[in-house]
């Protein structure tokens, strides 16, 4: 399932949303021109293994891993959610709410991946923890929202309304389902996805979300 648009409409425009996308891709631009890129990422990329708890600037990783991206592929795909879903999100929020929102989810997805592989030497990159916070939070603000999706059924191609608590709540298990696989094949030791920052984000949205839903107007 791949969403197209949805028909939630934002209560104001997404500065934050168009800010962050554009903060990525300069990012993108500046690794892509990199005079060597494997330098680059490793630099800024989060490496479990090189991170010491007395010195903080290996912390420093947590934050800068959410604005690296490992292809065009991987960055369109996480500024076309970032896209979809953000300007809901920031609608409920304000920009500067979003922004922590954002980059909070992105961190503590970091900060559990590194705990359950704190030994590996694979980077962590992207803003899929921060997209999967978003994510959470629309799940709770607008459960009657629907997603216009791309679904693809073996050699059949539609396009259908999809309610976004199940286009979501079907992805969230994925996330969980990958993980678990992940860890009894490897121990989380490998190359690929990162589903424990995906669903540690997707988490700390939902309860943002809900924090959000008590002390304000309820979202449809």
């Amino acid at each position: 399932m791949f969403p197209l648009s949805d028909n939630a409409k934002a209560a104001r425009f997404p500065v934050m949303v168009w800010l962050l996308i554009a903060i990525n891709i300069f990012v993108f631009i500046q690794e892509l021109l990199a005079p060597n890129i494997d330098l680059y990422v490793a630099r800024y990329a989060l490496i479990p293994s090189h991170v010491h708890i007395n010195d903080y600037l290996t912390m420093i990783p947590f934050v800068t891993a959410i604005f690296l991206h490992g292809g065009f592929l991987h960055i369109l795909s996480n500024m076309w959610f970032l896209f979809i879903f953000g300007d809901n999100v920031e609608g409920a929020l304000n920009p500067f709410g979003f922004l922590i929102l954002f980059l909070f989810s992105g961190i503590v997805g970091n900060v559990v991946q590194f705990a359950i592989a704190p030994h590996s030497s694979i980077p962590i990159i992207g803003a899929s923890g921060g997209i999967a916070g978003i994510l959470g939070c629309y799940y709770v603000l607008f459960p009657y929202a629907k997603v216009k999706t791309l679904l693809f059924l073996f050699f059949f191609v539609t396009i259908i309304d999809i309610n976004a608590p199940l286009m979501l709540g079907y992805w969230f298990i994925l996330q969980l389902v990958s993980g678990a696989g992940s860890l009894s094949q490897t121990g989380a030791d490998q190359g690929g996805i990162a589903f424990f920052v995906h669903i540690a984000g997707f988490i700390i949205g939902i309860l943002a979300g809900r924090m959000i839903k008590k002390h304000s107007a309820i979202y449809a």
